[in-house]
């Protein structure tokens, strides 16, 4: 898959939250992001079910991703 210029960025800001997910037993993964510059994400491990989920990911990763990559609207986690 060729990676936009947009995920790319988004996918370096992703890098930088990376390791205090894992540290937490977690992990994220960049899905796509859409024509409406929404930034899907799938949050795994202890993410995938951690009740602060949805906190950490507006604070820290949609946070993260909105300061390199101002057109990015929203980061949403993406459900199996």
């Amino acid at each position: 898959m060729e990676m936009t210029d947009i995920e790319k960025r988004v996918s370096a800001a992703i890098e930088s939250v990376r390791p205090y997910l894992q540290a937490d037993g977690g992990d994220i993964t960049l899905i796509d992001v859409t024509p409406d510059m929404v930034a899907r994400v799938k949050l795994q491990g202890a993410c995938g079910s951690c009740p602060f989920s949805l906190q950490t990911l507006k604070n820290g990763v949609e946070g993260a991703v909105k300061k390199e990559v101002p057109e990015i609207k929203e980061v949403v986690n993406v459900e199996d």
